[in-house]
Order: C-alpha cells, then structure tokens, then sequence
C-alpha cells in the first residue's frame, strides 16, 4: 500500500470543548473543519497532523477513574489511487472493511489482528 503517512489520531476525552482548548493553547493546533458533524468529533490540527476529539462514552464526566480515555482509532492518509488500491489489497487478503463517506474524505476502516481499529483516509474526492 501506499500511505503518506498518519492523518489523524482519535481521542476520547472528557471534555470536548476543554481538549481542543488545551491543545490550541500549549500546541498551537488550530481548530478544522468547524461546523461540521454538530461538533463530534471536533477536529483540531497543525501541519499534516490532526486529532480528532469525541466525548468519551458512557461515563460520569466528572470521576476521572470511571473515565475510558483511549485511542479510537488511527488514521493514514492516502493519495486517491492509495486509496483504492488499499481497498483492493485488503480485499486480495480477505481483510472486511468498511467504507464511509465523510463529506470533507472517504475512509475505509478495518482491524489489526489485536483489533484495533485502522482507518485509511482520502481527501482527493471523485
């Protein structure tokens, strides 16, 4: 496969609007893509890299122990051709995908063999 390189992070957090304040504020990364998804996730960036920001799921925001702060998924961009060959290289080697349209990209999301999950994103749309 040909991959440019990690496009983005996902994070679980607690707090949405927090995060991304904090790593404006210490990082310099700057918010992306606002207005887009009703805010979830919030995508915030510096150069080619992003994190993409959800609210952690199912938990008191206020107990930091019952808090489930953990990586969703990791990203790599791909060039459009990347990205359909990705597809069928992954279907070559019998690897399920699925394919999801994010207006702004196209990703494809699978799992390693531990079962994290893996996205390959594209931004050069048909």
């Amino acid at each position: 496969m040909q991959l440019e390189g990690i496009d983005h992070v996902a994070l679980a957090v607690r707090d949405v609007e927090e995060a991304a304040k904090w790593y404006a504020d210490v990082l310099g990364f700057e918010r992306r893509y606002e207005g887009m998804w009703d805010g979830i996730p919030t995508f915030i960036g510096k150069g080619n890299t992003a994190i993409a920001l959800f609210p952690a799921r199912g938990v008191d925001s206020k107990s930091s122990a019952a808090t489930k702060i953990r990586m969703l998924h990791l990203a790599f961009r791909a060039d459009r051709n990347g990205f359909l060959s990705a597809q069928e290289e992954l279907k070559r080697r019998g690897i399920k995908f699925e394919f999801q349209d994010h207006e702004i990209s196209r990703s494809i999301y699978f799992r390693d063999p531990d079962g994290h999950e893996l996205e390959i994103t594209t931004y050069e749309l048909d």
